[in-house]
């Protein structure tokens, strides 16, 4: 038996260790499609944790091969993709062949399961909030076939050995998944840092310059309007509101830039959310119709939150106009509320049926002069983020060119006072 772990915690180290340093050279993102060299260097990186497990098997149990090598397979399918899965199986396939022995069809067979069972259940564990209860269900569904595999064609092994594996199995496969979701949610935190780093560099900039350049556009405004009215020059009187709408567009940009730098006087109070949302949705009402787009919101509950109503109102109506100015033709923009109780927080969707973003252009979105639209400056989706975050709540983009954007805003929920 103090075989058996020994040789079972040799496997945990290389597998955690192997976790660790994928994560290194590529961080893991939440929902992201990795780059082909990414899926590839995860798949290298989970074969040559997956062959030195091989290398360490358990001994004590004649000439069986068993180790944790079905771990590194479920992980790497699950998390990277079917592409990296299949490197790790195929590596796995050929060592375990080279290996030899009477079982070695056994081998290989569990080996493909591992495989299976990463793809089928792959969107499930991905999706949930409950990864705890999402990995058990794998790893039960996983240990039946597995079980039932072993137990027809290996008569030697003994109840002690059962016990022992699938328990070391189980909690191993358990620790990788939360500490890939550990892993991350802390490089989701820093790139989160670096952002707020480049929002700070562009409120330093804004606050230097922004006052100093709107002093003498009030003043170059003022003159174009006195002027327009006594002259009689024909191309003066026609030219002169296209210059004031360029005046009054410069001024804008001024504006969202000094609501980016400055901070923020929050007046915090319990909202209702629904309200907060229902009044944004009046107000953008006739601007929706008028580019042939229908909103639908349908208050099923009521939640209440802690925040400023008028930077939250603002931040929701950036969210949704920009939604409708993507639509091109005709859509609808989708708002549902999902509370979620184990975080203590809910979430905002807000979906269009727009043009959508390519994940490029996904990656770019609240960077400072990032914008997709012809006339857009890129500081409302700045200032947008920037609300959400001091009011302790998480903004995410999902998007999917030719099908629309899923804008998430995460917030704490608290209780009606």
């Amino acid at each position: 038996m103090i075989t058996l772990i020994k040789t079972l915690l040799v496997n945990i180290t290389i597998l955690f260790s192997f976790t660790y340093n994928a994560n290194v050279l590529f961080p893991f993102k939440e929902k992201q499609v990795p780059h082909f060299k990414h899926k590839l260097t995860y798949g290298l990186i989970a074969s040559f944790g997956a062959l030195l497990c091989m290398l360490y098997p358990i001994e004590t149990l004649g000439k069986t091969h068993f180790d944790l090598r079905m771990i590194a397979i479920l992980i790497a399918t699950i998390y990277a993709g079917l592409f990296s899965g299949s490197i790790v199986l195929g590596c796995v396939i050929i060592f375990r062949y080279l290996i030899g022995g009477p079982y070695v069809m056994v081998g290989i067979t569990v080996s493909v399961l591992a495989f299976v069972i990463g793809i089928l259940f792959r969107r499930m564990l991905l999706n949930t909030q409950y990864k705890l209860l999402g990995s058990t269900i794998i790893f039960l569904v996983h240990s039946l076939f597995y079980i039932t595999i072993i137990n027809s064609f290996i008569p030697i092994l003994h109840l002690t050995f059962y016990f022992i594996y699938f328990t070391v199995f189980y909690f191993t496969f358990v620790a990788l998944v939360f500490i890939i979701e550990h892993l991350i949610h802390t490089n989701r935190q820093i790139e989160e840092m670096m952002y707020l780093d480049k929002l700070n560099m562009v409120g330093q900039m804004a606050a230097s310059i922004a006052h100093e350049i709107r002093n003498p556009l009030a003043t170059v405004r003022g003159f174009i309007q006195h002027l327009s009215e006594g002259t009689e020059d024909e191309q003066f009187k026609r030219y002169s509101p296209l210059i004031l709408n360029e005046l009054d567009r410069t001024n804008k940009i001024i504006t969202d830039y000094l609501s980016v730098a400055r901070p923020s006087e929050f007046q915090l109070s319990t909202l209702n959310l629904e309200r907060v949302i229902q009044d944004c949705v009046d107000l953008l009402r006739p601007f929706a119709s008028y580019s042939n787009t229908t909103i639908l919101f349908q208050q099923n509950d009521t939640h209440y939150i802690k925040g400023d109503e008028h930077h939250m109102k603002q931040a929701i109506m950036n969210v949704i106009k920009n939604g409708i100015e993507s639509i091109e033709e005709h859509g609808e923009i989708t708002i549902l509320l999902k509370e979620d109780s184990f975080r203590d927080n809910v979430v905002i969707h807000i979906s269009d049926t727009g043009k959508g973003m390519t994940g490029d252009e996904l990656k770019k979105i609240g960077l400072p002069f990032y914008t997709t639209k012809t006339k857009g400056t890129g500081l409302g989706s700045m200032v947008t983020n920037k609300i959400i975050r001091e009011m302790g709540g998480m903004i995410e983009y999902e998007s999917e060119l030719n099908k629309g954007t899923i804008v998430k805003i995460r917030l704490p929920l608290t209780t009606k006072q």
